[in-house]
């Protein structure tokens, strides 16, 4: 049982780290940088773009910590493929409102 709980304990602080950089990019009067090793876009509202980044952030932080849920339910339980395909299709989802949403409205 309490290794049940510090694993859920693990993932719940990724999720808090992945919110924390989601609020630090509210407060950035840069571009903030969405891919790695990547040169960040010129936007032309840079708060605008650094607050829909921040929001996408902080979004995928929650909904992680939720995903996270299915680690309560004890070693061995089926449920843990939804937090496994729930993540992947959560980041999934976020490259493409980036790609497709964010990046295409903000880009100079």
């Amino acid at each position: 049982m309490t290794g049940t709980i510090i694993g859920f304990a693990i993932w719940v602080m990724v999720g808090v780290i992945i919110i924390g950089i989601g609020i630090s990019a509210f407060f950035s009067k840069k571009p903030v940088g969405f891919w790695a090793n990547i040169k960040t876009i010129s936007a032309n509202d840079v708060r605008g773009y650094n607050y829909a980044v921040g929001k996408l952030f902080i979004v995928y932080g929650l909904i992680f910590i939720a995903l996270g849920l299915p680690l309560l339910s004890g070693q061995n339980s089926p449920l843990i493929i939804l937090s496994i395909l729930g993540v992947m299709a959560e980041t999934i989802a976020v490259m493409i409102i980036y790609s497709f949403g964010i990046e295409k409205k903000y880009k100079e």
